[in-house]
């Protein structure tokens, strides 16, 4: 499993999210975008993750940057999970074809069925600006995300 290499154009993706709303990712092309990929809903490590993300959207709101998780658990599975944490960002269900935008991105664990943890930053350019994977029981640095989506941005 390589993670996708910066500088390479995003590929684009079409998923819903626990609202069963669809997003396109080249529909965001102009702003910053944040992919956090995660294995799974309800795990303690993913719902630690997924509180910190929400804990500090309003940094990434002031960096005008959209912030999705993705996993490849439903959009059921997504809404039920996105309740009981709080959770008012989009939780992209990557079900159907099982982690295919995982898979574009390097970060699907064939032998596992699901995908790593890790990040990727895509600048209002629509090309990868960072992309990081920190393996399933690490959490991404959010520090670090707000530094990648506020170098994109400035290099827009």
């Amino acid at each position: 499993m390589t993670v996708i290499e910066v500088g390479a154009e995003a590929p684009d993706f079409k998923l819903k999210d626990q609202s069963r709303t669809e997003h396109k990712l080249s529909d965001y092309r102009g702003k910053p975008v944040v992919l956090l990929f995660y294995p799974l809903d309800f795990s303690s490590v993913c719902s630690e993750e997924m509180s910190c993300v929400q804990d500090n959207l309003t940094r990434f709101s002031q960096l005008d940057a959209q912030v999705f998780g993705v996993s490849v658990d439903s959009h059921h599975s997504h809404r039920v999970f996105a309740e009981q944490r709080g959770i008012s960002y989009p939780l992209l269900a990557d079900f159907h074809p099982k982690g295919e935008v995982s898979r574009a991105y390097g970060l699907y664990m064939e032998e596992w069925g699901y995908s790593s943890r890790g990040y990727v930053v895509i600048g209002p350019d629509g090309k990868v600006a960072a992309a990081k994977e920190t393996g399933p029981a690490t959490i991404p640095d959010m520090d670090e995300v707000a530094a990648a989506v506020a170098q994109a941005q400035g290099s827009a």
